[in-house]
């Protein structure tokens, strides 16, 4: 089996390498070093301060997630590797073709083009969202926008077979997530994390073993996509204030009664 990965750099994506790697030897990995380029705005004058003084935890949970996976995993493991700004670069394509990978596995990029998903592995390319298809898709980060919308019962990971829209792939496995209630928001999102990663694993193992599965996302049911851009401060103020009773809601019975409702597609 051949495996070639293209993934984010980004500490959690190290740490997802080295548990596939120890799966399955990884022909070569593909790390997307985005530029950060941000535009200074008066909109952005006016809310870093804001943020800083009343929403310091929704940024430390995730730089906190962010140091969890840097100690535990500091260097990539060992196998052919390249660094690219953008993952539809033409040294990517180039990359993977040479490889001849059975199996492209994608976590934590800017979407795919065209192009790249012409490289067609004999298996085909997988991809990990971090959130529960496809009643919640897009980002910056669906853990989130489930606090903030009042919906920690959708909070899951979902593993998929690649295309080309915003998380709109055939479905292999989804997932919710567990919790206890007593979670700060940093445990809330390694737990999301942890999570992705073994059903990463649990799927990736079943198409080793040969299997195929693939469900179509309106044969489950409508969702939203939500995008980086709606992401403002009275979605995160709704974050803040509505994690204050989060334990109250994964503890009650009707969290219980909408996760029943929801339909999964497991391993």
């Amino acid at each position: 089996m051949r495996i070639v990965m293209w993934i984010g750099k980004e500490a959690n994506q190290r740490a997802l390498a080295h548990k596939i790697q120890s799966i399955s030897p990884l022909a070569g990995i593909v790390v997307e070093a985005r530029k950060r380029t941000s535009k200074i705005t008066v909109r952005k004058i006016f809310e870093k301060p804001i943020e800083k003084i009343f929403l310091s935890a929704i940024a430390k949970s995730w730089f906190g997630m962010m140091k969890f996976y840097e100690k535990k995993y500091p260097v990539y493991p060992q196998t052919d590797f390249l660094e690219v700004e953008n993952i539809n670069s033409e040294d990517a394509f180039r990359f993977t073709k040479e490889k001849t990978p059975d199996l492209v596995i994608v976590s934590g990029t800017r979407m795919i083009k065209k192009k790249l998903l012409s490289v067609h592995p004999s298996i085909g390319i997988i991809n990990l969202h971090t959130g529960l298809s496809p009643y919640i898709k897009g980002g910056p980060n669906c853990t989130n926008w489930c606090i903030s919308t009042g919906q920690v019962h959708l909070i899951g990971n979902t593993v998929m077979w690649i295309d080309e829209g915003i998380d709109s792939g055939n479905i292999i496995s989804t997932e919710l997530t567990a919790f206890e209630g007593n979670e700060s928001l940093l445990d809330v999102h390694i737990k999301v994390m942890e999570h992705a990663h073994d059903l990463y694993i649990g799927s990736i193992r079943k198409l080793i073993e040969g299997a195929r599965p693939g469900v179509r996302q309106n044969e489950i049911g409508d969702g939203k996509t939500y995008y980086s851009k709606q992401w403002g401060l009275k979605q995160k103020f709704n974050l803040i204030k509505n994690f204050k009773i989060f334990k109250t809601q994964v503890n009650s019975a009707e969290y219980a009664r909408h996760q029943t409702e929801i339909k999964t597609i497991s391993l």
